[in-house]
């Protein structure tokens, strides 16, 4: 299997999963480079990323899977070929062959900034800290139906830490479950909203800095 370790950042984050499957796909057709298709009446390219990013979110090392159909493109001149025809915010940082299958992607630590407009407020490091450290940390969760469903956070939540970025920002750095079961970090803002509401944020940012197979590793 071929693989693409690339990031989204700045205005791309805006763009949905599906535009950014197009994005690669015609990405791959301006570097005249052939990747495999699906058969029938509306063949479509072969590209697969792992784990979705939600819109409005950052990262550093989202994974895409595609096949070379004659395999004749050198792969260490594939991110140049790509990034010339990329819009902004997609950069493709590195190309390569891979055995490792998807579902060995088991963690994620993402960087979930808290911005206050007024400050941070008294005790809100300590509160957050307290919240993630102690019992359950239950929040609602959509359901592939459309219903809710209530979810603990915690099992799937294996470090957390907290800092001062700056007077109006406090910054979590977690490293949570990537997969089965998935823990998406905007959830760690929705338990801060539900559980702790004189800390709620004005805004959350987040961004995906690396993911890791079973052993800790650098999944790549």
């Amino acid at each position: 299997m071929n693989r693409l370790l690339f990031e989204k950042t700045g205005d791309a984050v805006w763009l949905s999963h599906l535009d950014l499957m197009r994005v690669f796909q015609r990405a791959f057709k301006r570097a005249d480079i052939m990747i495999w298709h699906s058969q029938g009446f509306s063949p479509r390219a072969y590209v697969s990323i792992a784990l979705p990013l939600p819109v409005g979110s950052e990262s550093g090392c989202e994974i895409l899977d595609f096949e070379i159909q004659d395999g004749s493109v050198d792969l260490a001149k594939l991110p140049a070929l790509l990034n010339r025809t990329m819009p902004a915010g997609i950069r493709v940082l590195e190309a390569y062959e891979s055995a490792v299958k998807i579902k060995h992607l088991t963690r994620l630590r993402a960087q979930i900034t808290l911005e206050y407009d007024r400050g941070i407020p008294e005790q809100a490091g300590r509160a957050i800290a307290e919240l993630f450290s102690g019992g359950p940390v239950l929040v609602k969760k959509r359901t592939k139906s459309g219903g809710e469903a209530e979810l603990d956070l915690k099992p799937m939540i294996f470090s957390l830490s907290l800092r001062e970025a700056s007077a109006q920002e406090l910054e979590l750095t977690a490293l949570v479950s990537a997969q089965n079961p998935s823990c998406n970090p905007q959830l760690l803002v929705n338990a801060i909203e539900t559980h702790l509401p004189e800390q709620k944020p004005d805004f959350a940012r987040i961004k995906r800095l690396e993911i890791y197979d079973e052993q800790g590793n650098p999944f790549r």
